[in-house]
């Protein structure tokens, strides 16, 4: 239980598509909401040019893995450093995608997650795809062993059920919703992590990304894409969860919008 007195600890997930492009979004959002603990994917900037120094001025420490156009992960620490402890998911030494940064911040172990997209499928993006999501399994049955409070939050790349898409077709054949990639997922659920958001929202589908095209925004033509999964032990302390939709609305908007957990410290 939370300390008498103590605001529980809030952390997020948010895919910022590209952080330099839409860096006052993040700033706007973050002077908004003051997540204390923050997970960011596809960076799309070198290590050099990621926005430290913004950041700290707004109050956080950061430790990130950038990667030139593409991918790029980040850990984000109101008032404080996250003690940087992975820089890549295991398991692969010749993978050298920016899709994962490790670091512990409030007595929590927290991975910031950029899962392969997968497309075309069948074809070798989504062969990476499945064996990038095996290692995941693999490392996060390890944090499982370990008895530490984890969580592993970011941009899966998988709509876990048909419940998580709005009613449409037009997304069959694409690997965000093959039924390899729904396995994978679920096989870390059966490995004993909690999905917060579907745990306390079991009747609403909480999409967390609308595509550009085809006014799927306005239309509310959603995916839940973006997912905080709990270690048991941080699990018990889950108190609320949901997802910043208007963050998506606003002008120069990622297709992304943050979801967010709070936990009792």
């Amino acid at each position: 239980m939370s300390r008498a007195g103590s605001a529980p600890l809030r952390l997020a997930t948010f895919n910022i598509n590209n952080v330099n492009k839409r860096l006052a979004n993040l700033l706007a959002w973050l002077d908004a909401t003051r997540p204390d603990i923050v997970c960011l994917q596809e960076l799309k900037a070198t290590q050099a040019d990621f926005p430290r120094q913004a950041l700290e001025q707004a109050g956080y420490g950061a430790v990130w893995v950038g990667q030139k156009s593409w991918n790029g992960v980040a850990i984000l620490a109101r008032g404080a450093e996250p003690v940087l402890t992975r820089t890549r998911l295991p398991g692969d030494a010749k993978d050298d995608q920016a899709r994962y940064v490790e670091a512990a911040v409030s007595g929590i172990l927290v991975g910031s997650i950029y899962a392969p997209n997968g497309n075309p499928q069948p074809g070798p993006k989504f062969t990476y795809k499945l064996a990038w999501l095996k290692r995941l399994a693999r490392h996060a049955a390890g944090l499982i062993a370990a008895e530490v409070p984890c969580v592993l939050a970011g941009d899966y790349n998988v709509v876990p059920t048909p419940f998580d898409i709005y009613p449409t077709r037009s997304w069959d054949r694409d690997a965000l919703v093959q039924p390899q990639a729904r396995a994978a997922f679920a096989r870390l659920l059966d490995q004993g992590w909690l999905d917060a958001l579907r745990h306390l929202h079991p009747d609403t589908p909480h999409f967390t990304f609308w595509h550009y095209m085809r006014q799927r925004w306005e239309r509310d033509a959603g995916l839940r894409l973006d997912h905080l999964l709990l270690s048991p032990s941080l699990a018990e302390r889950l108190l609320a969860a949901g997802v910043d939709r208007e963050v998506r609305g606003e002008p120069g908007a990622s297709d992304h919008a943050p979801a967010w957990i709070e936990i009792a410290r």
